[in-house]
């Protein structure tokens, strides 16, 4: 059957009507404004929802910059004030508390200084409790292997008050931190001025060769990306680079179990398509964020619990074992059947989450 098509009618154009000389325009007020709240409140929100979806096609269409640098690509997501008002933070932070940095890049000023919001978390907000930490060595080096959870190193800082806070010589620990850290605004500040370090073998050698506790979580980006049905299921540890660092400079291994970390941040989708601009892993997706702006990273108050094991020793291999990567391998699950085994013990006895 041959269907019949009418020729498409071109609309025609207005021509606008010319004006007299002399003569104005008269002002046409625009319809009403609505006094009430409701009518505020709606078009408030309308305005939130249209610069949120702007904002995401933007990023979306942004992902071709990810070889820009972090604070690049962060003026380049439509904010430019948000760059510049943390790099003008980062600068008063610097002048406030000067130089007096160690070789690693920390602060013992800016850690004091930050050290009461801290223990606020630790004692109130948290409400951590510690055990085992007599198993932590008075002296001398150790190795301190973790699971791992949530978008920020909240985990790092708790073990580190926990062994400040609860051990009898106040020990303070180093964290190996994630590289991509190191690349968020203000963040990275924070994090290496407290007492982060980036993760590599060098920095963990050099760690160990001055005596510092060294805290690694050998799960890694693996263990922060974990979705709410996958909580205190420890991922694969990497290529067991703790095994190899402890054999190679003869250092105790001290297992810790973390209970709580994995709902700060309860995780229900993650977006690596949106991650890229910011130079992120992945972009996180929980009950709060990004639904509620910036208040959705603020932690949820879950109740805490760090379990500190008796430490692994490795005195019967010798540091050449540590080129024997299926020797290397074994220790490292052994490792981490061990922390598996002491998070499901205390998960079982666990009466909630919040309490």
């Amino acid at each position: 059957m041959i269907k019949h098509t009418t020729p498409h009618r071109r609309r025609p154009v207005l021509k606008k009507k010319a004006m007299r000389p002399g003569h104005k325009r008269r002002h046409r007020p625009g319809p009403r404004t609505s006094t009430s709240g409701h009518a505020d409140l709606a078009e408030l929100w309308t305005g939130l929802a249209g610069a949120g979806s702007d904002a995401m096609k933007h990023l979306m269409g942004l992902s071709h910059s990810a070889h820009l640098p972090s604070r690049k690509r962060l003026s380049s997501a439509c904010y430019p004030f948000l760059a510049a008002g943390l790099d003008l933070l980062e600068d008063v932070c610097e002048k406030l508390i000067g130089e007096g940095e160690d070789e690693f890049g920390v602060q013992p000023a800016m850690v004091e200084l930050l050290r009461p919001f801290f223990q606020f978390l630790y004692y109130n907000y948290f409400r951590v409790e510690a055990e085992g930490v007599s198993h932590v060595p008075n002296q001398g080096p150790a190795i301190l292997v973790a699971n791992h959870a949530g978008a920020l190193p909240y985990d790092g800082t708790m073990v580190h008050l926990a062994v400040y806070n609860e051990h009898p010589a106040k020990r303070e620990v180093r964290f190996l931190v994630d590289d991509f850290v190191f690349h968020l605004p203000l963040v990275s500040t924070i994090v290496q001025r407290t007492g982060g370090i980036k993760a590599n073998m060098d920095n963990a050698t050099r760690l160990i060769q001055h005596d510092h506790l060294v805290m690694v979580f050998p799960e890694g980006v693996k263990g922060m990306g974990k979705t709410y049905d996958q909580r205190y299921q420890l991922q694969r540890f990497g290529r067991g680079g703790f095994v190899r660092l402890a054999l190679r400079t003869k250092t105790p291994v001290v297992p810790v179990a973390i209970i709580g970390s994995e709902e700060i941040h309860p995780l229900i989708w993650k977006s690596h398509q949106l991650a890229k601009p910011l130079g992120l892993p992945f972009m996180p997706f929980t009950p709060t964020f990004p639904w509620l702006g910036p208040l959705g990273a603020v932690p949820l108050p879950s109740k805490w619990q760090i379990i500190f094991g008796p430490p692994m020793r490795y005195e019967h291999l010798q540091p050449a074992d540590a080129e024997n990567s299926e020797l290397v391998l074994d220790e490292a699950e052994n490792v981490r059947a061990t922390i598996q085994h002491m998070v499901d013990r205390t998960l079982a006895h666990r009466k909630s989450m919040w309490v």
